[in-house]
């Protein structure tokens, strides 16, 4: 299971490294901001978390996989991507989205793994999944997703919580990733959509 979480984990870092490419075009940065905010994206999350837990070096410091996974993203995006600013608007949702479902999954895997408890792995697999796309907007100079109404972090923070409960009921690894990416897509795809967003609470100060 942990080659196939590895691999996920690759898989999620191009994905995430695509939100930031396609957050630079939006912006109209240049093609090294864009590589920053890529960077950033990709492993910003996950970086937080290995510190929170205690991990040294974290895990892209020892495994170069995931800066080549990275560049090559980049590098493609910046050759191929070529569509209207609504396109690119659309796959930059639904990137982001799958990213966040798949690194959700990921950083309540790694807390378990290392014996942490159930409360323990939902936050990290919520700042796993929220981390570096906090980072990418606040590059961009925008309020970050999961500090608006957005349903963000509310579908990972559920994402995390059905790995955990699979975890604890005694569901094999596959089966509570699969359940856990379905959820946490699900929840975000279906709040895009939709437009649905979490209640705003207004004050009159």
């Amino acid at each position: 299971m942990q080659n196939i979480i590895y691999i996920f984990d690759l898989f999620g870092t191009a994905i995430f490294a695509l939100t930031g490419v396609l957050a630079g075009f939006k912006h109209r940065m240049d093609p090294f901001g864009i590589l920053v905010l890529a960077i950033v994206t990709a492993v910003g999350g996950g970086t937080t978390r290995d510190i929170i837990l205690g991990v040294t070096p974290v895990f892209w410091l020892s495994d170069s996989n995931y800066l080549w996974m990275i560049s090559i993203t980049v590098l493609l995006s910046l050759v191929m991507i070529r569509e209207s600013k609504q396109a690119r608007l659309s796959l930059l949702q639904f990137a982001d989205a799958f990213g966040l479902a798949l690194f959700t999954m990921i950083g309540a895997d790694k807390a378990l793994m290392l014996g942490y408890s159930w409360n323990i792995a939902i936050f990290m697999g919520v700042l796993t999944g929220v981390g570096g796309g906090i980072m990418r907007d606040v590059l961009c100079r925008r309020i970050p997703l999961v500090l608006q109404k957005e349903v963000y972090a509310t579908a990972a923070l559920i994402g995390a919580l059905v790995y955990s409960s699979g975890f604890y009921l005694g569901l094999s690894a596959q089966l509570s990733a699969i359940c856990s990416i379905s959820t946490t897509l699900a929840i975000r795809l279906a709040a895009i959509y939709w437009q649905m967003s979490l209640p705003i609470l207004n004050s009159r100060y």
